[in-house]
């Protein structure tokens, strides 16, 4: 099975003819298989000998010293490179401001310094390694899951009483490699949540605050769907509809905290709702 592919990268492998279905190139992005049909995927290999840097690209830093770089990432900017974005990335322009990148991370020369990422539609705060130390003291603690990551988000429907868990497995859909589901042959999710506030017009809605135990692709947009409360906005994952005017998957990463990689310190780190998601609670908190 295919894995760390975005659904951008299948998009653009479509494109390039290099997703075929019993020898023939599939054109569209969505077809449908059938029980029987088999599936080859041909995966080119990109090679990445040095990262340009792009100053075009507007990084909000929000913290920065000789180890870590906090930023703020605004809705609509992917992380990373990938088969779908090979320009105009957080990366590009992190490594214009911040050359010394380049020499950090796992092997990975597309992903340099970055320790953990947030999809193209979602805003907020993410740490970055601007040394080798600094790099696995925070991929251990994420590992070990002491580097807290706090969410707002809007749900559709009330959710019952004031916090709850959800436990499930989490991992990519069979019949689709770039949406991921839950499933028993999954990988172990956690994902905590408290609720802020709840809404009843236009439609019945809450605002939780979710916090990630364990951080597998689309984990809270996954587990609230599989409660039934999917994200206002998440038309991936059942959250887009007429009722409420919603930008994009109403979802920010609020808060984060770990401990600093030199000192040891626990140092937190806030991001205020941005407008375009302010303005929706704005809505609802006027009863529009």
């Amino acid at each position: 099975m295919l894995t760390g592919l975005t659904r951008a990268d299948v998009a653009a492998l479509v494109k390039a003819g290099h997703v075929l279905v019993d020898g023939r190139a599939v054109t569209t992005r969505s077809r449908r298989l059938v029980e029987g049909e088999t599936v080859d995927v041909t995966v080119p290999e990109v090679v990445v000998t040095r990262l340009a840097g792009d100053s075009a690209v507007d990084v909000a830093v929000v913290h920065e010293d000789a180890d870590v770089i906090v930023v703020d990432k605004p809705a609509g900017l992917v992380v990373h490179p990938g088969a779908g974005h090979a320009t105009g990335t957080l990366v590009h322009g992190l490594v214009a401001r911040f050359p010394d990148l380049l020499e950090i991370g796992a092997g990975d020369p597309a992903r340099p310094g970055i320790v953990h990422r947030l999809d193209k539609d979602t805003s907020g705060l993410l740490a970055v390694a601007r040394t080798a130390t600094a790099y696995d003291s925070l991929v251990g603690q994420l590992q070990d899951r002491t580097m807290s990551r706090r969410y707002l988000t809007l749900v559709w429907g009330h959710v019952e009483g004031g916090e709850g868990l959800v436990d499930a497995p989490v991992g990519r859909a069979a019949s689709d490699p770039t949406r991921m589901t839950v499933s028993a042959g999954g990988k172990q999710a956690r994902t905590r949540y408290i609720v802020v506030a709840r809404y009843d017009s236009p439609a019945p809605t809450t605002v939780l605050r979710c916090s990630l135990e364990t951080g597998r692709t689309h984990q809270i947009r996954v587990h609230l769907a599989a409660i039934n409360h999917p994200v206002v906005g998440d038309s991936r994952y059942g959250g887009k509809r007429a009722s409420i005017a919603v930008p994009r998957g109403f979802l920010h990463a609020e808060a984060l905290a770990f401990d600093h990689p030199s000192s040891g310190k626990r140092v937190e780190f806030t991001s205020a709702l941005p407008a375009d998601l302010q303005s929706v609670l704005d809505s609802l908190d006027a009863g529009d």
